[in-house]
């Protein structure tokens, strides 16, 4: 017996659509590595009308006043709580995570962040108007940028689109959306849900794989292209972008170092850190997966983690004892696999270090000790659930490690010693740096980082005006 596959479309102009010239992509569950829909391989047809239809809708959701925008936003966010089940499903289906844990990590905070950027809408600020020469009167005006070009990622598909239209949304700007060519359902039935709320044209999600994404960011159209995703998908876009100054917002990968001074209590820090690391299958560009211990307590650490790696289980969506569930597809379960496979010999595999089971693409929790500074796994972002450990011997030591990969968006520091702490989150080269926690997001706090981990930010009032421009205006007083 055949079970009929799903069938994904695009939402452009407040209709669904297949792509103009009917080519697809198969989607697969990565917790059974079976197809389970197909969705739209979306080219320049497709590219064009859903530009035409953003830049049509944009000037009269441009005037639309913050107090309009307020509601439709708010609107938006409690129809995702009503929808909550079916989207949880949806995401569940197309990345194999946890239910109970996408019930409770995903939906809460995405609801919240659409009602924080419904707010933000109506809290634009800026200089008061004055008089800067004699005889004028200055004022600055904050306007939305135009149609915005986005590219969402695999790793928290609902979460990130979220971060992408929401602010988008709430400063008057037009949206067209692209999900990962992994992960498209969740998103497609965010544009049933959304597009039940706002005027046909001001949110379109087209489907496709990379040349899609590539021909939304090289179009004429968008006065904005937004990333999340690989550093070399971030360097294209910027690329791209370039040839026509559009202005351009990246989030990329990073390396978060987690440096653990000898005053810790280990046992708290290895049950915090085991799971800030191995969450979502350590998918997270934030995850603690690059620990800096002093060498004072470097071996009971690596004890102990290496025992919370053991007691940590992968497994099936449905099982509630899972922490995490399957890598997101067939690469990058190879990616992660190869870098375990190209350890040096200096090297040491603590746990794990091996696929779990035949079906689906699900790898186990998995620390590495002995490491040193310039190896391949230290410098590169693995993006899986793999935790490597080092020892360092004093702070400068530590920052000197820290510091030295190519990528800056988080990090954190574990110490009873509040001037340390102080000192050190100074002095660390990232984004955001937590302090004896790890990976906490709240909305009304900017995430993103410096380096090769991208410029601009998401959530935050510094993230809903990455989503506009400022104007100046000079007036005769004569």
């Amino acid at each position: 017996m055949t079970t009929e596959l799903r069938r994904l479309r695009n939402y452009i102009n407040g209709e669904f659509r297949d792509a103009a010239d009917g080519r697809t992509i198969d989607v697969v569950n990565p917790a059974t590595g079976e197809v389970f829909a197909t969705s739209p391989l979306s080219g320049q047809a497709d590219v064009d009308a859903a530009m035409d239809a953003a830049a049509a809708a944009f000037p009269a959701w441009r005037d639309t006043t913050p107090a309009e925008r307020q509601k439709v936003l708010l609107k938006i966010a409690d129809a995702f709580e009503e929808r909550a089940e079916d989207l949880i499903a949806a995401e569940v289906e197309n990345t194999g995570k946890p239910v109970a844990l996408t019930a409770s990590e995903e939906v809460p905070p995405m609801v919240d962040q659409i009602r924080f950027f419904a707010g933000a809408a109506r809290m634009l600020e800026g200089r008061s108007a004055g008089e800067y020469m004699e005889g004028m009167t200055s004022i600055v005006r904050r306007e939305p940028v135009g149609v915005c070009a986005q590219v969402a990622p695999w790793n928290y598909p609902m979460m990130m689109a979220v971060w992408k239209f929401a602010p988008a949304l709430a400063a008057g700007n037009t949206v067209v959306l692209k999900p990962s060519d992994t992960t498209p359902a969740s998103t497609v039935l965010m544009a049933e849900i959304i597009g039940a709320i706002v005027p046909k044209g001001v949110f379109n999600v087209i489907c496709g794989d990379r040349e899609t994404g590539r021909a939304m960011v090289e179009h004429p159209t968008p006065a904005m292209a937004s990333i999340t995703g690989s550093v070399r998908a971030g360097m294209q876009v910027a690329e791209s972008a370039a040839k026509d100054v559009k202005r351009v917002h990246l989030e990329l990968g990073g390396k978060a170092p987690v440096v653990v001074f000898e005053d810790t209590d280990i046992a708290k820090a290895v049950e915090d850190i085991s799971v800030a690391g191995f969450f979502n299958a350590g998918q997270d560009c934030t995850a603690a997966t690059r620990v800096l211990v002093h060498e004072s307590i470097h071996d009971e650490f690596v004890t102990q983690l290496a025992k919370a790696a053991a007691d940590t289980k992968t497994g099936q969506p449905d099982d509630e004892d899972v922490l995490y569930g399957p890598l997101n597809n067939a690469n990058q379960l190879k990616q992660v696999s190869g870098f375990i496979d190209r350890l040096p010999a200096h090297a040491k595999v603590e746990s794990g270090g091996h696929q779990v089971g035949d079906k689906g693409y699900f790898y186990a929790p998995t620390v590495v000790s002995g490491l040193k500074q310039d190896d391949e796994i230290i410098q590169n972002e693995v993006f899986g659930p793999v935790i490597t450990v080092q020892p360092f011997r004093d702070e400068a030591q530590a920052l000197e490690f820290a510091n030295g990969v190519e990528f800056a968006l988080a990090s954190s520091v574990w110490t009873k010693d509040h001037a340390r702490a102080m000192r050190m989150s100074k002095s660390l080269d990232f984004g955001c740096v937590w302090i004896n926690t790890h990976i906490p997001l709240v909305a009304e706090m900017p995430h993103g980082g410096y380096k090769k981990s991208g410029y601009g930010k998401d959530l935050s009032a510094y993230g809903f005006e990455d989503y506009t421009r400022i104007k100046h205006v000079m007036t005769s007083l004569g």
